[in-house]
């Protein structure tokens, strides 16, 4: 059974940084690309970030481009979304997830596995 599971997350002034982390319990894990999404209060969930299989290739949201970076770990099965200079608007919940499926990165419907997800929570 697939298994994600997102920490890291927390209550941080504007400006100020954390650091999430995915742990995954499947023995495959470097053959598949992840991708971080997000959901804020009353709004819908939306894409963050991608990372292919091998690490080589990233992709960021607009409005994280230039804060966060994401990065994975293929020996010790964890994808990390590292989140510098944090807005208000940053706030929500964080998930992170495997891709699957043939598609845009950006697209939900190409990831399963979702985790539970991690409160991120940027005070003003």
């Amino acid at each position: 059974q697939v298994q994600l599971q997102e920490s890291g997350g927390g209550l941080v002034q504007a400006g100020g940084s954390l650091r999430l982390s995915c742990a995954v319990s499947f023995d495959t894990f470097s053959r598949y690309s992840f991708g971080w999404f997000r959901q804020g209060p009353g709004k819908e969930r939306e894409f963050v970030a991608f990372i292919s299989f091998s690490g080589a290739n990233t992709y960021l949201a607009e409005p994280v481009k230039g804060r966060f970076t994401i990065s994975r770990d293929n020996a010790k099965n964890t994808v990390s979304l590292q989140m510098n200079s944090l807005k208000p608007e940053d706030t929500a919940v964080y998930y992170c997830c495997r891709k699957v499926r043939d598609g845009f990165y950006y697209s939900q419907n190409v990831y399963d596995s979702w985790g539970q997800g991690t409160q991120v929570t940027v005070s003003s």
